[in-house]
């Protein structure tokens, strides 16, 4: 039984696998460059983040209904279950939507659907983080933020993702003020391909709560000094940092030291669809790989729900079950 766990850096439409893009093609009378599932799956190899990126938006026209959203967020739930996952913080692309003439009431719509009963229907807890795509405009991203007001219930923060060199922080300041006073939480990818400053204007400037990625905060001990003191937490995506070439294998994965400098590091699957697998699969592999102390799997797993969004009694129960589990 995998140990008790919360998904921190999870894309929905990164949970998008082969079999269920052919069926929702064939819904909705989409046409895919691939003859069939096998030819699909063996596209999902990337040379880095854009060219993984390429293929991620070009596969999300399979997306039109609201149905297909619910179906999609469905899938990763149940897969999520088996992962032992117990609470899961969502991002979703708006503007990757809209962009194709799907509106954000469908998204918001069609996944909520999903995560309504995901509590009764498959033992998780759920967020929903609305994420601005970086190499788009600012006030794009504002516009993107404005046209969500309506289903602010429905969203707990805001995140940054999508192709990071060359789009700093720094250039969404102005949301991230606008979503703060609208009562919105705040993440942002920074530190995965861009440099450790990234991290530094992520936390200065858009003043997140935790750094999805984070990985080159290593190159500064200053930064990973405030990390420690501040209790940042760093989602961290293995798998995703191998196959976007972050690192060349499992055994360059700083997972490790950052435990022993006192980070609060968790292990997340950011797009299982496309990266080889789904959360516990990512930990057990890279603590297998690194040498990782039931004691230290143990930890990443309290930081994860220690990480998340939840209320204090909700949080609590989880971290027992984590302090119970038996390897």
């Amino acid at each position: 039984m995998p140990i008790p766990k919360a998904e921190l850096h999870l894309h929905i439409e990164g949970t998008l696998e082969p079999e269920l893009a052919f069926a929702l093609a064939e819904r909705n009378g989409v046409t895919l460059p691939f003859a069939d599932v096998e030819q699909l799956r063996a596209a999902y190899r990337f040379d880095d983040l854009q060219s993984f990126l390429d293929l991620y938006y070009r596969l999300m026209d399979v997306l039109h209904t609201a149905q297909d959203f619910t179906d999609l967020a469905d899938a990763y739930l149940a897969r999520a279950r088996a992962q032992g996952v117990r609470h899961a913080e969502i991002f979703f692309d708006p503007q990757a939507h809209a962009a194709r003439g799907v509106p954000i009431d469908t998204v918001v719509t069609g996944l909520t659907a999903a995560l309504e009963r995901s509590e009764a229907g498959y033992g998780i807890t759920t967020r929903l983080i609305l994420c601005f795509l970086r190499d788009q405009s600012a006030e794009s991203a504002l516009a993107t933020l404005e046209s969500a007001l309506p289903y602010l219930d429905r969203i707990t923060a805001v995140g940054l993702d999508s192709a990071e060199v060359g789009n700093p922080p720094s250039k969404f300041t102005a949301v991230y003020d606008r979503a703060r006073a609208l009562g919105l939480r705040a993440v942002a990818h920074a530190g995965e391909e861009g440099p450790a400053e990234y991290v530094r204007e992520a936390l200065d400037l858009l003043k997140v709560e935790r750094i999805d990625h984070g990985l080159r905060a290593m190159e500064d001990p200053e930064l990973v000094e405030r990390l420690v003191r501040e209790r940042i937490p760093l989602t961290l995506c293995p798998f995703s940092n191998v196959r976007l070439r972050c690192i060349d294998t499992l055994a360059d994965h700083p997972l490790r030291r950052m435990l022993d400098a006192g980070l609060v590091a968790t292990v997340n699957s950011d797009d299982p669809a496309y990266f080889g697998g789904y959360v516990d699969l990512n930990l057990t592999e890279v603590a297998a790989v690194l040498g990782l102390t039931e004691q230290q799997v143990r930890t990443l797993a309290r930081n994860s729900f220690e990480a998340s969004f939840l209320d204090g009694p909700t949080r609590a129960r989880y971290l027992a079950e984590v302090d119970a589990h038996r390897f």
